[in-house]
């Protein structure tokens, strides 16, 4: 890799102007972290950090505004108009009893014995842009250009002192798309203990960027290699070496890899319906006698063990009912006899704001197949179906009905509660089956005649 020149024009001002007035007042700082490295990649800078010899009570004087977000080890963060901006004392610690944080922390003067105590050597590069000096103690330069990963000083140690930082290693073999030093990716699984206490929510944030990065395929080979995917996720590590059948190139696992990496960037809700989509298919599948493999209702199966894993994981709400709906929903066959009203049954059932992630999520599963070319020629058909639906503006939802429960309530003397919502429900399957019924006095005329006033149910 060709580094970029490190070059102060690319500091916003508001990072410059803190270096400045910490030198000012006599303490001297530096850029440090992701975001030397970056610099010196020439990419976009997502956190600023700064290490220095000041203080934590030094750094709150200077700077009134701050929050002492973790003054026991020396950490206060610093509001700009650049994003907030972490700012550190110098420091070595020792003793990691919860394989998370240190148990004593020192403050120093010594600005590599900072450097000593982090992760990788592509990230113990400090560099002050006031005065243009560098300090890369640990061949950090050298690395990024060979496109290393190195773990600083003794790679065991390290990894046991905070055990995310494994997983943070693939995480960055896949975002930085670097390989990882031979002692480094070696000394991976001597660290599973301390992988295995970390907890669930840093967990869910290291995988939620792993799937950000071009290839998170990669990640989780180095996770599967160093036998911590199981601890991650046991659904996906009980894939391996399960073989599909002659419609797949391959096993269950690296499929569902290659999906993931197909699926877009830039979605990670259908990134994460890649990664679990078929991880119930290791339950479902069935041999036959000449040695094919079916995985009937494996996507319900798929679903369960989603929403299993996202709440082990802490996902919110929100994100794991997305996931596990397209999960559920990814085995969708279309036929190009089905009726129209089969078009708006599916649009109902799918939702229409899910409609492109699944479609999404179909073309990466087509593609992590192994045997096919991407986008698969029937979508197209099913696609253009689709928007003539939407554009015909069909009522698909309660909301879209043309009258409510009040409306209902009033026509056929009935008090409020769940009766109500039912026979809307009954009114809505009139309407994506003949959308020309959706007029008010046509709906109220349908519920009389279906609903007599004892309510004995459609029909009485």
């Amino acid at each position: 890799m060709t580094l970029r020149p490190l070059d102060p024009k690319r500091v916003p001002a508001a990072i410059t102007d803190l270096l400045r007035r910490l030198q000012r007042a006599g303490h001297r700082a530096y850029l440090v972290g992701g975001c030397v490295r970056d610099l010196l990649r020439g990419v976009a800078v997502s956190d600023w950090d700064i290490a220095t010899i000041a203080r934590p009570e030094e750094v709150l004087k200077i700077f009134p505004s701050a929050i002492p977000t973790g003054l026991k080890h020396g950490t206060v963060t610093v509001p700009t108009d650049a994003g907030p901006c972490e700012v550190t004392t110098f420091r070595i610690e020792w003793g990691y009893t919860d394989a998370r944080r240190p148990d004593r922390v020192e403050f120093v003067t010594d600005l590599e014995a900072d450097l000593a105590r982090r992760d990788f050597t592509v990230n113990a590069i400090a560099w002050d842009p006031l005065h243009g000096e560098e300090v890369d103690p640990f061949g950090g330069r050298d690395d990024l250009s060979a496109r290393l990963l190195r773990a600083v000083g003794s790679p065991v140690d390290r990894f046991r002192e905070d055990g995310l930082r494994p997983i943070r290693a693939a995480r960055f073999a896949a975002t930085l798309e670097f390989d990882l030093e031979p002692a480094t990716e070696a000394a991976l699984g001597e660290a599973r203990a301390e992988v295995a206490r970390v907890a669930a929510e840093r967990l869910r944030d290291e995988l939620l960027k792993l799937l950000g990065a071009p290839r998170p395929s990669r990640g989780f080979e180095v996770l599967r290699k160093a036998r911590l995917l199981a601890i991650l996720l046991p659904e996906l590590q009980a894939s391996v070496a399960v073989p599909q059948n002659r419609y797949h190139a391959h096993d269950v696992y690296f499929h569902t890899l290659y999906t993931v990496d197909s699926a877009p960037a830039e979605k990670p809700i259908v990134r994460l319906a890649a990664l679990f989509h078929d991880v119930g298919k290791p339950v479902t599948r069935v041999e036959r006698e000449n040695g094919d493999a079916t995985f009937y209702n494996h996507e319900f199966e798929s679903a369960r063990l989603a929403e299993e894993a996202m709440t082990r994981l802490r996902f919110g709400r929100d994100t794991m009912e997305q996931v596990v709906h397209l999960v559920r929903y990814h085995m969708f066959d279309y036929r190009p006899e089905w009726t129209d009203a089969a078009v708006r049954r599916f649009v109902q059932k799918v939702g229409v704001d899910k409609i492109a992630d699944l479609f999404d999520l179909r073309i990466a599963d087509n593609v992590g197949n192994g045997l096919k070319t991407g986008f698969p020629h029937y979508l197209e058909e099913f696609r253009g179906r689709i928007e003539g639906v939407l554009a015909a503006k069909a009522a698909l939802t309660l909301g879209d009905l043309k009258v409510d429960g009040k409306d209902v309530m009033r026509e056929l003397g009935l008090p409020p509660g769940p009766r109500v919502g039912e026979i809307l429900g009954w009114l809505l399957e009139q309407v994506v089956e003949e959308p020309s019924l959706n007029e008010r006095e046509r709906l109220l005329r349908r519920a009389r005649e279906a609903f007599s006033i004892d309510l004995r149910g459609p029909g009485a």
